[in-house]
């Protein structure tokens, strides 16, 4: 348990400004996260790391010389918002053009590639390199859709070595790949973890047995099996990565890195028995060991949990994992002490002004807040068993991630309506807000939501059936688009699609728009209800799809309801 803390909701921001603070001369704190404190070369590549607070070391104990120029720091096991990885990837910029490495959770995906389109645009290149070293999260004929675990560190080395040694974006994407396809991890975990302020665990193993298969965010195993002693968990773990040598190596004679990972309250001492017999094992099969690692690499707050991974090397690889680095928690070697950076260089991302609106769409802004209110309101109500439903298969942070995103986007609505703003401008600047506060895929996905309709009724005229449907149909599309998720797939989709047809339908059939909206409401509530009898094929639940079964998708139903709470709202404004 998470014992030391104020207020549990500042925990992730106390943390990342202690930490700076205790290594001022390798970090410096910028909004969304760290950079270097240091000056990298001119022209060179920047690795960009991150993912949600809670893994320390990674991700912010990963940056400095030798390693990872910035890292974007979501909330706990949250994916970091797209604003917050554009402000770190600005900030550690050295001219030469931006790689952003991260685990491959739905979240991170849609959240970096959004930053990377806005980097794009601004004319700074941008590449992106998920890592996908979870065996146990899928097989590997689908290689692209595992989760990234503590492999994450052997892909941000060997990239951020490339980087430091001079070479292209291309050059650096290509070792950072070529790294990702070379590793394998494997974990167990004993126990699951516990929120800052949360009263008992995401979940929990009976008493001798371990999960099989563990995520980095809480999740539960795929399976469970007695627990072995240590040299049987070694054998266990061992096995499972030399079953599935990456194509064209031949094992006999390879070099490999082994990395034995604690996810938090394994102790040192425990880890180094495991670390013995692995040692021996992989001798045994006539493996040549490079440079290992045992420790906390990639944790998950307080779980008790270990997990195994193996880097097999080539040539370059080995160059780059044996360079020298020196971040405040991974040191290899030694490297030149670099120049320190003067804060007032770093570029700071600044808001954007109010643009003019009209006065009936001034009033109509005050129903969308009106709206927003009710819709934080049915959020906070419901938090509990929105978390309660997310946690039967993934992290269980949905309902708080909804607060978060709710509450911040009526902030911002509020403030930007009280400067004149249109109803157009007061949704953006509340997807903005939203996205940026909550993280993760329901992040993404409502900032996504709220631009759409925005961008549907603008900043000119009153409140028309026709523009708000056209809103919702769009974010229907969007949303599909952004996501890359499919009505059949167990998400909010499921209750977006039917929802934006149906009030499509009504109001083409002339209903007005409160009553198209009620309407609609309920294709919606049946439509969520329905995602109880679906198996999840997308997003951090597919591993553990058959556990979901008979249990609704958290994001529909909280779409649901969402939709039912604005009824009054709309036909008020009618």
């Amino acid at each position: 348990m998470t014992r030391l803390l104020n207020d549990p909701n500042d925990f992730p921001e106390e943390a990342r400004l202690g930490l700076v603070a205790a290594h001022r001369d390798k970090l410096m704190a910028v909004p969304g996260g760290v950079i270097r404190s240091t000056r990298s070369e001119a022209g060179t590549v920047a690795v960009v790391i991150g993912g949600g607070s809670g893994h320390y070391p990674a991700f912010a104990g990963l940056v400095g010389q030798g390693l990872a120029h910035g890292a974007v720091m979501g909330n706990l096991f949250t994916s970091p918002s797209a604003q917050q990885v554009y402000s770190v990837a600005k900030a550690a910029d050295n001219g030469g053009g931006v790689l952003l490495s991260f685990g491959n959770y739905a979240g991170d995906v849609l959240h970096f590639g959004r930053a990377r389109e806005r980097l794009i645009a601004e004319g700074i290149p941008c590449e992106i390199v998920t890592i996908t070293d979870d065996v146990a999260s899928a097989s590997l004929v689908e290689f692209d859709k595992r989760r990234g675990i503590a492999g994450d560190l052997t892909v941000f080395k060997a990239a951020a070595a490339a980087a430091e040694a001079g070479a292209t974006l291309d050059a650096v994407v290509a070792v950072a790949r070529e790294t990702n396809r070379r590793t394998r991890s494997f974990g167990v975990a004993f126990d699951g973890c516990t929120l800052p302020g949360a009263e008992d665990a995401l979940f929990h193993v009976p008493a001798g047995k371990m999960a099989i298969g563990l995520g980095i965010h809480g999740e539960p195993g795929i399976s469970e099996a007695d627990v072995p002693t240590a040299n049987g968990l070694a054998e266990m773990l061992v096995k499972r990565l030399l079953d599935e040598v990456p194509e064209g190596i031949e094992p006999h004679g390879a070099r490999v890195v082994p990395i034995l990972n604690g996810l938090g309250t394994v102790k040192y001492e425990e880890l180094f028995v495991v670390y013995r017999r692995v040692d021996e094992l992989l001798r045994e099969a006539g493996l040549r060991i490079v440079e290992p690692e045992v420790g906390e690499l990639v944790t998950s707050l307080d779980m008790a949990g270990v997990s195994l991974t193996l880097l097999w090397l080539d040539d370059e690889i080995a160059r780059c994992w044996m360079a020298p680095a020196d971040a405040p928690a991974f040191r290899k070697g030694s490297v030149r002490p670099a120049e320190a950076i003067d804060p007032a260089e770093v570029e700071s991302v600044g808001q954007l002004g109010v643009p003019p609106a009209s006065a009936a769409s001034k009033e109509l802004a005050c129903g969308v807040v009106a709206a927003l209110d009710a819709l934080a309101a049915i959020v906070d109500e419901n938090a509990a068993e929105l978390g309660r439903i997310d946690a039967v298969a993934g992290d269980g942070d949905h309902g708080i991630g909804m607060q978060r995103g709710s509450k911040a986007g009526l902030k911002a609505a509020r403030d930007v309506h009280s400067a004149g703003a249109g109803a157009g401008t007061v949704l953006r600047r509340a997807a903005e807000c939203w996205s940026d506060q909550a993280g993760g895929t329901s992040g993404a996905i409502w900032g996504v939501i709220l631009t759409s309709i925005g961008e549907a009724l603008g900043d000119e005229d009153s409140l028309s059936a026709e523009h708000l449907a056209a809103g919702v149909a769009a974010a229907s599309d969007n949303v599909m688009n952004f996501g890359k998720a499919k009505p059949g797939d167990k998400t909010l989709v499921d209750v977006l699609v039917p929802f934006a047809e149906c009030l499509s339908a009504s109001v083409a059939a002339g209903e007005s728009v409160g009553t198209a909206w009620e309407r609609a409401s309920r294709r919606a509530q049946k439509a969520a209800e329905a995602t109880a009898d679906l198996l999840p094929r997308v997003g951090r639940a597919r591993p553990l799809a058959e556990k979901s079964l008979g249990t609704p998708d958290a994001g529909a139903i909280s779409l649901a309801i969402i939709v039912r709470a604005l009824v009054p709202v709309l036909e008020h404004c009618e």
